[in-house]
């Protein structure tokens, strides 16, 4: 949506940024994604249209206020994930009531599956990209936010023992991370905190990215390593002095690491099963919203 609240003139540097700009977000909400500023950011970095320092990420936010207030670039294409309103839901009839219940409702699509998976992020500024997924292929997933909580922690250590000892399943935790110092620490610290807090309950987990091949692969534009992170010498002797984040892989391939490997885990029989009894149940709800 496009609103204008300020004319004032900008300059030809500007306006072309800002051009820039919008032709990666058309591009990302033609995909159906919506964009953080960082990630907007990197893939400008990476097409060559800005370098990659902190001027001009600052630039970046700056031109994207201004686009926004005289008219140029659309509202709602870049998100704050971080700050959100909320408020109580409400219905005009019981009617409408027992039509989302029906919509909403949902069987455990992991019934009778012999593995139980989760999916873990470093980044919520990612949580566009892949909560949607996540929630596609109901499979749990938890923003990180860095190095999680110790109560966090805990509880989860909790569920997944639960899980395991009334469930019998194999547990699978897909981590992504950035790709520095304390990002490639993140999922051992996940591991060992879990395996603490489910009293040694077999959960695995897996870095799913960034791996150094998927930086070969892909190429995401390299910052400099944090000299203050305690485990800056570490990482250097062993990948030099450059760090990568993962906001800067395309939604597209972040989607697929995902999607590929929860798929790998996943019987397609039982779930198509789960999925036509899910639907019958359905059925049957709306034909009691129609009779109400």
């Amino acid at each position: 949506m496009l609103e204008e609240f300020d004319r004032k003139k900008i300059r030809e540097s500007t306006l072309k940024l800002i051009e820039d700009a919008n032709r990666i977000i058309d591009d990302y909400l033609d995909q159906g994604y919506e964009l953080t500023l960082r990630q907007l950011y990197y893939r400008l970095v990476a097409t060559g249209v800005i370098p990659n320092n902190q001027r001009s990420y600052k630039n970046l936010g700056t031109a994207m206020n201004t686009g926004r207030m005289i008219g140029l670039v659309d509202w709602e294409a870049i998100v704050d994930r971080v700050r959100e309103t909320r408020a109580n839901a409400h219905w005009d009839s019981p009617k409408e009531l027992l039509e989302d219940a029906a919509e909403a409702f949902q069987l455990d699509r992991w019934e009778g599956q012999e593995n139980h998976v989760e999916v873990m992020c470093e980044k919520d500024a990612l949580s566009g990209v892949l909560e949607p997924l996540c929630s596609e292929l109901d499979v749990p997933f938890t923003a990180n936010r860095g190095y999680s909580s110790q109560s966090f922690m805990w509880r989860k250590g909790k569920d997944l023992e639960r899980i395991y000892q009334l469930q019998g399943k194999d547990i699978h935790v897909l981590y992504l991370g950035d790709h520095d110092p304390s990002g490639l620490d993140m999922d051992r610290d996940i591991e060992a905190r879990l395996a603490t807090f489910s009293h040694r309950t077999p959960i695995r987990v897996v870095r799913l990215a960034l791996l150094m091949q998927q930086i070969h692969e892909y190429d995401p534009p390299p910052d400099p390593v944090k000299v203050s992170d305690s485990r800056y010498r570490e990482y250097a002797v062993k990948h030099g002095e450059h760090s990568w984040e993962l906001d800067a892989l395309e939604p597209a391939i972040l989607r697929k690491l995902v999607e590929d490997e929860i798929n790998s885990l996943r019987d397609t029989d039982l779930w198509m099963d789960v999925m036509a009894k899910e639907r019958a149940m359905k059925a049957r709800l709306l034909t009691v919203a129609k009779e109400f």
